[in-house]
């Protein structure tokens, strides 16, 4: 328990990381109704771009804001090959995935990792996150990993409530509600779509950038699987506190509280000693349970409910009618 406890707090600092990219896939899987795996492929390159930006000596913010748009081009090239190509969007987030695999190691030199050089304290200190920023003794606690991603995702809320709600935002929901309703309406849903996988992968990125920070480099698989657990997050938080957040934006920080459940139960899981190679399964069981909940609570609750009612009802007939089926 004591291991637990002493892990949480990294394990919270990853899960509002991986938050961040969860949230882009609320968008295209929630909001546009679209299941986008160009994450897979989009996470490493923004974490790709910031290591060899930064490491370059660019600044911090620069090497972050670098990252958000390659990560917008990838979903814009995903987007492109989806509605001017008509390649079905899982099928062009595919090919996407597949191709930035060459391209992220373009980036990184051809080279598989690359590390971020902490050669000196200054170094350290203009990195937004870091592992190291866990320890109190050494650290001031506004340095700390936990405060610092919640408040950068909390500004991201508050910015993609701000834009949902706005014409190009409910444009880009109404197409993901109804596409023919929408194109009645006069809107362009082959740019809406396109701009909603832009977006969805520009946050990926972003996450990727500062999951890069946290560890302290990037690597080319980092970003393997990360459709599944972004959908875990997704599910988790929209299963447990749905009837709770109803609003926007707290259905947006949902999936940030998901991604943290999510990473609680890895660590508690690793602290009982399963083997780490097994993660991938834990994760897609998890995310299978999570995703069947709603379908058993809709046929069995109502099936009961339903049988519930007529049964009343026939008591109500019987004391009516005296039990012989006459009034």
């Amino acid at each position: 328990m004591a291991n637990f406890l002493n892990a949480l707090p990294g394990a919270v600092s990853q899960g509002l990381i991986w938050g961040i990219m969860a949230i882009g896939v609320y968008i295209t899987y929630k909001i546009l109704d679209i299941a986008d795996l160009t994450v897979d492929g989009s996470f490493c390159t923004g974490g790709a771009v910031f290591v060899m930006l930064f490491g370059s000596g660019v600044n911090l913010w620069v090497a972050l804001l670098a990252a958000f748009l390659a990560g917008m081009l990838a979903g814009l090239v995903t987007g492109l090959l989806h509605t001017l190509c008509g390649i079905p969007a899982i099928l062009a987030g595919i090919l996407t995935q597949l191709g930035l695999y060459s391209v992220n190691l373009a980036i990184m030199d051809m080279k598989a990792s690359k590390s971020i050089a902490v050669t000196n304290q200054k170094v350290l200190n203009d990195l937004l996150v870091s592992l190291r920023f866990l320890n109190m003794e050494k650290y001031p606690f506004i340095r700390h990993p936990i405060l610092v991603v919640g408040v950068f995702t909390a500004a991201i809320i508050a910015v993609l409530y701000w834009f949902f709600g706005r014409e190009l935002g409910a444009a880009l929901r109404a197409t993901g509600s109804n596409q023919n309703m929408a194109r009645a309406q006069g809107i362009n849903t082959n740019m809406t779509k396109v701009i909603g996988l832009m977006l969805s992968n520009g946050l990926v990125a972003l996450s990727g950038a500062l999951l890069c920070q946290y560890s302290g480099g990037n690597e080319i698989n980092v970003g393997r699987g990360a459709i599944v657990i972004g959908l875990a997050a997704v599910i988790i938080g929209e299963v447990l506190l749905d009837k709770v957040f109803r609003n926007f934006a707290l259905k947006l920080l949902s999936v940030s509280i998901g991604a943290v459940l999510y990473y609680i139960v890895i660590q508690a899981v690793l602290q009982m000693g399963l083997n780490p190679n097994y993660l991938k399964l834990l994760t897609a069981v998890v995310v299978a349970l999570f995703l069947s909940i709603p379908y058993w609570k809709g046929k069995y609750f109502r099936g009961y409910k339903k049988m519930r009612t007529v049964g009343v009802n026939m008591v109500k007939i019987d004391a009516e009618t005296g039990g012989d089926g006459h009034a």
